[in-house]
């Protein structure tokens, strides 16, 4: 009994008593009843939380759409109280066993009122967090509009990682002024999957933009459309504009974005420049953060739009992630079915040449491919012509043709075309391929370079350095335009760089304009074609031994001719009298011994090259200057293997008296290249300052007592090549320096077994110097002298030395002692190479020096061994550097 248990009757019992007695004793009697009640609620209660939690979830799957952050903290309350619940349950048990008299009492009146108490206030919060539940109607909202719309894109994206984050910190770093950025490059290589990832970024990382639009502008642009994008995402129904005119819809964007922090995106921008203020943009916000973001095939339209500091190029995928790509749309299981696919998938991948627009259309048509023999034949088909492998016509060639159309001018189109016709992957050089297109009538002496420029910027040509190249897939496209759209007008031959042993079958040159033949293995032409319409015909390093006599009688129309590196023809047959229309002929690096007299037939020359024609013996007396139209006359080591033969009517003889006056002669020449030999050659070449005005490269051989000093060097002021080699420069000195101009065109000066010359400090006067060679020498003590250079810096103020030099080459120079005292910057050096040179002991390098470039010191590795450094910084930072010089000829071999 309960009185009975409570014998000492403390103060808390008493008190407990009390509350008994005063009405509170149901906390007791109704102990269980209460329970079961708590249950029963709290079932009542997580019922309708998983009403509300199905109704929040139902319409969460709608588009911006979230639950209310009310509903998802009451959420948080229920479950809160559940767990209560469950506790307090746990030890209801042991409370229910604590009751005696019927459940009138207690064992522990204490404990059992306590717990009582605790059970009806937690069934009345159940209660009442139910009736909240009961009484919430917004349950979920809409979510607020975002700073930018989530763009879809391509499930696989490779490659473009490093240009996303330098793009993404060009528009979120406030502190630079970077406000237009324009992203170039050719067509399907990934500029608008790149610009949606931008677009994209701002949907996932922080920033304090308020408003980011995408638009796409495309190649006919309308603006109407762009400015209906721009208020579509700032508030301005097609309704509310419906009466406006073009300038009041461009006064609403003004006022509108003026007072916010916006990213335009303007994907697809052409060579129409896009005028932003006329749309409405205000560009003065620019300059406080807002930033316009675009891309282009046409790097000039860069320029246009605003973009002078911040274009970046989108480039092909280099082979790793042009396979992770290419593999990700092929899929694994197709390339898991046989072992031979994936080395033949990889070899199909490298057919589309990084382009991620051909990567993921032949990978498509792949995708069901399980039979190795399906594979060969792609690359089969590939190879030979890619405009008839499935999807790539439609798809990807036309795509590129769009740049071709977008070309503005015929003459543009026709220069790209051309480009086509050398090999696969090749380097064109520029000065050879505008001559190409001078003979064929594309451009004038003065335009080529615009030509090229335009092609370049409009990413259909890839410029760098002398040379530029042609992307295969551009190529493909423009075969593919030569030999199938425009057949008619153009039709090309091309297998160059394909191993042929024997030319295309005769058939087979019918109709066609331009062949191409170079890079072969082609030894003779013994069949007469019958092209009336071929204008070009390029049969460069091949085997050519013997072409037959009546070879050229049907070839009217041949405006180029291109014969070099034959080295095994060494005459040419007297039926190329026949090519009377021939503007360009290319015999440079042939083994030919004589030009034959009926050249003269060939009035319309503009362009001969007899460079490197080691074996010339023979030119005819008045064969030059018959060439009345000539522009470009190449003899640079013309005849240089043997002394001329001595006889009348011969103009190759070592005192070049008669060849000299033959080119003074022709009106329209503008550039030759030329080897003198001996003094006479060169006394009779410093008769007549024309043609020192229009030499691009000159050798001199053989000269004991050289009459060329430096200001007649100076004067030469196109000169870009010098090969000294065997003469005596003992008086070359720059005690002159007050009157010597520098030689800024000169870029390249090989010097070879050169006596008595101590130093060459007159390369100071050449300050774009790229090559510099210097062979047998053993009098050379150093490269610049300091003494010497002391006294022409007082006269023409600081030289920088060598900040052009990419190349330096020395070979058996036994007194060589230095380059230069001091250490030199070197800011574009590529590759020092030293052999025999057992005095120098040091190389003017320190830590600094070529810094930031991977560069290549070849050599003797005892020599390599016994160098001194400037420091042990300067040691640690080229030790990695050393090549042993015949492991670095293997090496260029390759």
């Amino acid at each position: 009994m309960g009185g009975i248990i409570s014998t000492f009757f403390s103060a808390d019992t008493i008190r407990s008593i009390l509350s008994y007695v005063g009405g509170e004793a149901k906390y007791i009697w109704g102990l269980k009843g209460n329970l079961d009640d708590l249950q029963t609620e709290t079932e009542n209660l997580i019922a309708k939380k998983l009403d509300l939690l199905n109704k929040v979830r139902l319409a969460e799957q709608q588009a911006r759409i979230r639950r209310t952050t009310t509903v998802e903290l009451w959420f948080k309350r229920v479950e809160e109280m559940e767990t209560k619940v469950e506790n307090l349950q746990k030890e209801g048990d042991q409370q229910i066993d604590r009751l005696c008299l019927g459940g009138f009492c207690s064992t522990d009146l204490i404990s059992s009122y306590d717990f009582g108490k605790k059970v009806e206030n937690l069934r009345e919060k159940v209660i009442e967090l139910k009736k909240e539940g009961e009484a919430m109607k917004e349950v979920y909202e809409g979510l607020p509009e975002g700073a930018a719309v989530e763009k879809a894109v391509d499930r696989t994206i490779v490659g473009q990682e490093s240009i996303l984050d330098r793009v993404w910190r060009c528009i979120t770093d406030q502190e630079k002024n970077e406000e237009i950025i324009g992203l170039y490059g050719m067509g399907g290589i990934g500029k608008t999957t790149l610009l949606k990832q931008v677009n994209n970024k701002f949907c996932s990382e922080e920033h304090d933009f308020d408003v980011v639009i995408w638009s796409v502008v495309s190649r006919e642009p309308n603006l109407n459309q762009i400015q209906e994008d721009v208020g579509k995402r700032i508030g301005f129904s097609k309704n509310s504009w419906q009466d406006k005119s073009f300038e009041e819809r461009a006064s609403d964007i003004t006022n509108t974005l003026k007072h916010k922090k916006f990213v335009l995106l303007l994907d697809d921008i052409w060579e129409s420049e896009i005028d932003l203020t006329k749309l409405g943009v205000p560009l003065q916000t620019l300059d406080s953060g807002s930033r316009t973001v675009f891309t282009t095939r046409f790097e000039g339209t860069c320029g246009k739009m605003g973009a002078h500091k911040n274009r970046y190029k989108v480039f092909c995928l280099g082979d790793d992630d042009a396979w992770k790509l290419f593999e990700g749309v092929v899929g694994r299981y197709v390339l898991n079915k046989h072992p031979d696919i994936p080395k033949l998938a990889e070899d199909v991948a490298r057919q589309c040449h990084g382009l991620p627009l051909a990567l993921k259309t032949v990978g498509k048509a792949m995708a069901s491919k399980v039979y190795p023999e399906e594979w060969k034949e792609a690359i089969e088909i590939l190879s030979a012509s890619a405009s008839k492998f499935e999807g790539m016509e439609k798809k990807v060639l036309s795509s590129l043709k769009f740049s071709y159309d977008s070309l503005p001018k015929d003459e543009l189109r026709s220069c790209l075309l051309y480009c086509c016709l050398f090999p696969e992957d090749s380097e064109i050089l520029i000065t050879e391929l505008i001559e190409y297109w001078k003979s064929e009538g594309f451009v004038d002496s003065s335009s080529g370079w615009g030509v090229l420029g335009a092609l370049v910027r409009a990413c259909l040509l890839e410029g760098g350095g002398d040379g530029v190249k042609m992307h295969d897939m551009i190529r493909d496209m423009a075969l593919w335009i030569a030999n199938e759209i425009e057949k008619e007008e153009e039709n090309f031959l091309v297998r160059a760089g394909v191993g042929l042993t024997d030319a295309p079958k005769i058939e087979e040159w019918e109709g066609v304009k331009r062949i191409s033949l170079t890079e072969n293995k082609i030894q003779s032409l013994p069949q007469i074609p019958n092209c009336p319409r071929l204008q070009t015909l390029l049969l460069a390093d091949n085997h050519i031994k013997e072409i037959t006599e009546s070879f050229f009688q049907s070839l009217p129309s041949l405006r180029v001719l291109n014969l070099s590196e034959n080295d095994s023809l060494t005459q040419l047959p007297v039926g190329i009298s026949s090519l009377v229309s021939l503007h360009h002929l290319d015999l440079s690096f042939t083994g030919v011994r004589g030009l034959p007299q009926e050249l003269k037939a060939l009035v319309n020359l503009r362009y001969l090259n007899l460079d490197c024609t080691y074996e010339m013996c023979k030119i005819p007396q008045q064969l030059i200057s018959s060439f009345s139209k000539l522009q470009v006359l190449r003899m640079l080591h013309c005849g240089s293997a043997h002394r001329p033969i001595v006889e009348e009517g011969n103009v190759l003889s070592d005192d070049a008296e008669s060849l000299m006056k033959e080119i003074h002669c022709l009106e329209h020449l503008n550039l030759i290249t030329l080897s003198l030999h001996g003094s006479r050659g060169v006394e009779n070449f410093l008769k007549f300052p024309k043609l020192q005005n229009i030499t691009r490269a000159l050798t001199i051989e053989d000269c004991n007592s050289l009459p060329l000093n430096l200001l007649h060097l100076a004067n030469m002021e196109h000169l870009e090549e010098l090969y000294i080699d065997d003469s005596n420069l003992e008086d070359w000195n720059v005690d002159c320096a007050g009157e010597v101009q520098k030689m800024r065109k000169l870029h390249c000066v090989t010097i070879s077994k050169c006596s008595n010359v101590k130093d060459l400090t007159w390369l100071v006067f050449v300050p774009n110097l790229k090559w510099l060679r210097i062979v047998g020498c053993d009098d050379m003590e150093e490269i610049i002298s300091v003494e010497k250079l002391s006294e022409v810096s007082e006269m023409m103020g600081e030289l920088n030395l060598f900040t052009q030099l990419e190349f330096l080459v020395i070979r058996k120079a036994s007194n060589l002692e230095r380059i230069y005292r001091d250490p030199l910057p070197f800011p574009q050096l590529n590759r020092i190479s030293i052999l025999k040179c057992p005095k120098l002991k040091k190389l003017p390098l320190n830590s600094s020096s070529a810094k930031g470039r991977k560069i290549v010191i070849s050599g003797d590795r005892e020599w390599w061994e016994e160098l001194q450094w400037e420091d042990q910084a300067t040691q640690n930072a080229f030790s990695p550097c050393f090549l042993p010089e015949l492991q670095w000829e293997d090496q260029a071999r390759l």
